[in-house]
């Protein structure tokens, strides 16, 4: 066995020194080990992936020939993502490679960079991970490399497990891991969502509507089952709760809150129905919808269907069909990304006005992060990661990026003009106008 393995190593030194110097390097092992290459915020190098993939053994790479195991490739997503050995670097998931590192003769296409791009975006993993998707031609075949970086807000769960590097293998994180990448999250959080919610205590919680609603939905069953830990844990394990601090975060008060106003007092909305066009005509219809999150966007739903109004439309001399001032999706998609990406430090609500002639959603917090008024909606950033986690659990939110889309393509069928977008650095002001 010591003879054959040796014979390997030799092997595998001699093909990756002739990839090594295809690449523009002599051998790609004078990269320094450590090098923090995550920092730079761009794809890893030729020469840096050659020197990853000469590696025997090592927790920063997964190797596979396999172009369509979506399920595998999200576990080592979501592994990478957590990085319980602390590196601070980025994990390489590498398609196209066998298992002494070598390339397999693969044909990475264009669709394949496509669905591996939609790994962020699926939903399936939460918090939403960064990466970055690329192509590298080396001689024996294509590869596909998917470089993760570390969250900052682990743990990282895809489909309500979290999973983790042990070596060179993926695991399925205990009780024990679980609390140490929940300590990693509490140093590096950096969104408001995350924070803790200074002044508050567990007594803020409707800790009933966690264990019963929300629990269910976000972690995966056989982890529940094997569950021996107490309600704080598993609140600070799924980032409604600062264990160093003993409090809620602000997502934690913002869904299971039994009053969120106390300690965000611009966390409602304000519906107003007026005659006319302007905000000096008459008041129909004014409500504050408030609440822990879940009970919110229910209302919202509801006020929904109370005012969106059907007509019919003349298809033909002798056939109709049911039209409506507003297509429901439409108004909901844009609604919901207001409540998701609204900056909640501000004590301004989110305004939901309703005139004879359009409807105005106007929500605290101008673009955040990428997102710019030239590139909306096709590029986002999550100010709210945590929330955006639990509406996808809760089942308000389907799939990350494509809420805008869907309604202008719902606006467009319906005969309204697209909706309108006003971006200023203290807000966003989404403008529907009804059909003609």
């Amino acid at each position: 066995m010591r003879v054959q393995d040796s014979s390997r190593l030799r092997y595998r030194r001699i093909v990756w020194a002739k990839l090594a110097k295809h690449a523009g390097g002599s051998s790609g092992l004078g990269i320094p080990r450590g090098e923090r290459i995550g920092e730079r915020n761009i794809m890893i190098r030729e020469d840096e992936l050659i020197w990853l993939l000469a590696e025997a053994e090592a927790d920063r790479i997964e190797r596979t020939t396999s172009t369509d195991n979506t399920g595998k490739f999200s576990e080592a997503v979501t592994a990478f993502a957590n990085d319980l050995p602390h590196h601070r670097l980025p994990g390489y998931l590498v398609i196209g490679v066998n298992d002494d590192g070598t390339p397999s003769g693969l044909l990475v296409t264009d669709q394949l960079l496509q669905n591996l791009g939609a790994l962020r975006s699926d939903g399936n993993i939460q918090p939403l991970p960064a990466l970055n998707v690329a192509k590298f031609s080396l001689p024996g075949g294509d590869v596909a490399v998917v470089e993760v970086l570390p969250s900052d807000l682990p743990p990282v769960r895809y489909k309500g497990r979290v999973y983790i590097r042990v070596g060179p293998r993926k695991a399925i994180a205990n009780q024990q891991e679980e609390r140490i990448l929940t300590e990693k999250r509490i140093a590096h959080a950096r969104t408001f969502d995350a924070l803790p919610c200074f002044g508050s205590s567990m007594d803020a919680l409707a800790t009933d509507l966690f264990q019963n609603t929300y629990l269910s939905q976000a972690v995966a069953p056989e982890v529940i089952a094997e569950n021996n830990r107490d309600l704080p844990t598993q609140l600070a394990s799924l980032r409604f709760y600062d264990s160093g601090r003993q409090c809620p975060t602000n997502a934690g008060i913002l869904l299971f809150g039994k009053n969120p106003l106390q300690w965000l007092p611009g966390a409602y909305i304000q519906f107003l129905r007026l005659e006319g066009t302007s905000l000096t005509g008459e008041v129909l219809v004014d409500k504050s919808l408030s609440g822990d999150l879940l009970t919110l966007l229910r209302e919202l739903e509801s006020l929904l269907d109370l005012h969106i109004e059907a007509r019919p439309v003349a298809v033909s001399a002798l056939r109709e069909r049911q039209a409506v001032n507003y297509p429901r999706v439409a108004l909901r998609e844009l609604l919901m990304n207001a409540v998701l990406h609204r900056a909640y430090e501000s004590n301004t609500p989110i305004r939901f006005y309703w005139f004879s002639d359009r409807v105005e959603i106007q929500s605290p917090g101008g673009l955040y992060g990428e997102a710019s008024p030239e590139n909306f909606p096709n590029q986002n950033s999550y100010r709210n990661p945590v929330l955006a986690e639990a509406m996808k659990a809760l089942g308000f939110v389907n799939r990350f990026g494509r809420g805008v889309l869907r309604a202008q393509q719902a606006l467009e069928q319906n005969g309204n003009g697209p909706a309108e977008f006003q971006f200023d650095a203290n807000y966003v002001l989404a403008t529907i106008r009804a059909p003609r």
